[in-house]
């Protein structure tokens, strides 16, 4: 709360009430005037010319013992402990559980299918589960004939009938025997349903915000909390092959290709109509020419003293309109393919304006060596080397001669390049493609006069001789466009090295692993948590599993932007005391990965999934439910819809 303190102004207590009122009503619009110049900053810009220093951010955080990340750890160790308090140990408390965060009864088969997450030795927080809810409430605005249909008319798709599974695709494509696998693991246990597939890596749907919202607001009207005795328990079969009459249409979706418009369009068609993304919208793609850079956000909701605090809104265009030049799914994408219209499509990652409906990736149930190294993950922490290590292709999109600069993963591997960032600091040569961020900003200025002897890296206030002894990052082919035979690539060659990939149980060697998205989500990452190394994950995609993975207490956020790395590194690997936080975030992240991501998780979480979907799809929908825990405790109490209903009766069980 602002408070303002008025002067004693002479005469001011004989003036008439009225005067007196709109004196202070002008001092106060005043101050509000000038707040608001203050904070209003752009969202986004392009330094006017070559340069190698970021501008300052507005304010910085004073140096102190207290450094910011402290301050971030201990609040998620808080949220952390509040997360397992919440953990359901029996059927009745699950039942309970959701019908007080859904509003609705939980699906038929609910019991079996605790069951199964029981025998499996899961660990129950309903919250796990949210992103379900979130994927499916749009749907309930949806006729389930038309949702049948859509799904009965999209290419790649797993078919469950009768406890059998049939797979229909239109082409070769790695993902699908992989997820019908998962599927048809748990064919047993599933009624009928049509489970429509995307197999490209870039995520497909984008319906407009103002129509999205008018679908949730339908779905959320929906809940209900009917009566046991009126409750359905039993699934509506599929008949025949497929759920609609020949002479239905099929569903069109009508897919936008390259060069139909800027990708960044049809992403911003997903942002609410208040967001930073349309109400202050970036110019057209620059050209480049100058290293692109993000404002340093004062959004303390997002970052607090420049460090992830908010991961959700960190990776969310919508409110950071600036990743439009630094991304390369937004600057180009290797496919488009793209539809305004609510279709049923499940996939294994999806940027916050996509309406895809998310499941565990194949990459993570396959357990390929490639993406987990297998049974090895690691040795002890003390026997690993002091560093960072990356390794990994120039994807992320379609990066071209007038493009490259912006791409993340081309940043990231420049930035941790101590040759390159000696240049710079030296002003010998501007960096090609980043901007040194605020030394003192991120507190690295103290570690100069640190007594660790690792301080004595960085030396004259520069970093580079610290990320020459502790980073080992580097591309393995630079994937040109057009394409080159080779590795390398005539317009990032003179920039960029290449160097011989390393396979991921060699990377286990070192105590911090980088993961970074490719032309969607890291396929490693599960595999990095596994590990007895530390992730440190800078993603825009969303995936399953991330309401049960708390930043800070199981792993470490970075920026996509790479503004704080310098930050994190120095944070863990020069300052006294700090090696131990970083095993401990390591361990505790690697022991909950154990518990929370093995594939018997997945199955449980697509289990759940396919009930729900099942239900959205069933002409019944709005009977069908759970109440095999109510029968004969509330005979005879009337229709319920509504929170107060719903706490009323259920609050207490």
């Amino acid at each position: 709360m602002l408070a303002l303190a008025i002067p004693r102004l002479p005469g001011f207590s004989s003036l008439s009430a009225k005067s007196r009122y709109l004196i202070l009503l002008i001092l106060a619009v005043a101050v509000v005037l000038a707040l608001v110049h203050q904070f209003s900053l752009p969202f986004y810009y392009a330094l006017p010319q070559r340069t190698t220093r970021a501008p300052p951010p507005p304010t910085r955080h004073s140096f102190s013992s207290d450094h910011p990340i402290n301050s971030l750890i201990w609040k998620a160790d808080e949220e952390w402990r509040r997360l397992l308090g919440k953990q359901s140990h029996n059927l009745r408390s699950a039942a309970s559980e959701y019908r007080l965060r859904r509003g609705r009864h939980p699906p038929p088969g609910f019991d079996e299918w605790f069951k199964y997450a029981e025998e499996n030795n899961a660990v129950i927080v309903e919250e796990f589960f949210d992103q379900i809810y979130h994927d499916l409430t749009p749907f309930w605005a949806i006729e389930p004939a038309e949702l049948r249909r859509q799904a009965a008319s999209i290419d790649h798709r797993v078919i469950v009938q009768n406890h059998s599974t049939t797979v229909v695709s239109s082409g070769n494509h790695m993902w699908m025997p992989i997820w019908s696998s998962m599927i048809e693991s748990l064919q047993a246990h599933l009624p009928d349903v049509i489970v429509p597939l995307n197999v490209m890596d870039e995520s497909r749907v984008i319906v407009p915000w103002e129509k999205m919202s008018e679908y949730e607001a339908t779905g959320r009207a929906k809940r209900d909390i009917p009566p046991p005795n009126d409750v359905l328990q039993n699934y509506t079969k599929i008949p025949g092959t497929e759920p609609f009459q020949p002479s239905d249409p099929p569903f069109d979706p009508r897919y936008e290709g390259p060069g139909q418009s800027p990708y960044w369009k049809m992403a911003v068609r997903g942002c609410p109509p208040s967001s930073p993304a349309r109400t202050n919208p970036p110019p057209a793609l620059p050209d480049f020419s100058t290293p692109q850079y993000p404002t340093y956000l004062n959004d303390t909701s997002t970052f607090t003293a420049g460090y992830v605090s908010n991961c959700t809104s960190a990776k969310d265009p919508c409110q950071r309109p600036e990743l439009q030049s630094l991304h390369g799914n937004f600057i180009e994408p290797v496919s488009i393919s793209t539809s305004q219209t609510i279709q049923p499509l499940f996939g294994g990652s999806k940027l916050s304006v996509n309406n895809e409906i998310l499941l565990p990736a194949a990459m993570y149930y396959a357990e390929k060596t490639i993406w987990s190294g297998d049974e090895e993950h690691g040795g002890p922490w003390e026997h690993k080397a002091d560093k960072l290590v990356w390794r990994g292709a120039a994807t992320g999109g379609r990066n071209r001669d007038a493009n490259w600069r912006g791409f993340h993963r081309h940043r990231f591997i420049a930035m941790m390049n101590g040759s390159t960032v000696a240049r710079a600091e030296s002003g010998e040569a501007a960096p090609e493609n980043f901007l040194l961020p605020d030394y003192e900003a991120y507190q690295l200025a103290q570690t100069s006069s640190s007594s660790s002897p690792k301080a004595a890296d960085k030396k004259q206030g520069n970093i580079s001789p610290f990320l020459l002894n502790h980073t080992d990052a580097s591309f393995v082919h630079l994937v040109c466009f057009p394409a080159q035979p080779g590795p390398d690539c005539p317009y990032t060659s003179p920039h960029l090295n290449t160097t011989p990939g390393i396979p991921m149980d060699k990377q286990y060697k070192n105590k911090y692993l980088a993961d970074l998205d490719g032309n969607s989500f890291s396929g490693r990452y599960r595999g990095f948590l596994l590990s007895t190394s530390l992730p440190l994950k800078a993603t825009l995609y969303n995936e399953w599993h991330d309401t049960r993975l708390v930043p800070w207490v199981h792993f470490v956020p970075l920026d996509s932007t790479f503004v704080d790395v310098y930050g994190v590194l120095e944070y863990f690997l020069a300052g006294e005391g700090r090696d131990a936080v970083a095993k401990k975030i390591a361990l505790d992240g690697k022991g909950w990965a154990e518990r929370v991501l093995r594939r018997e998780d997945m199955r449980i979480y697509t289990y759940r999934l396919l009930l729900e979907w099942a239900r959205v799809c069933d002409e019944n929908r709005e009977k069908l439910g759970f109440v095999g825990d109510l029968r004969g405790a509330v005979a005879g109490m009337g229709r319920l819809a509504g929170g107060d209903a719903i706490k009323k009766l259920f609050g207490n069980m």
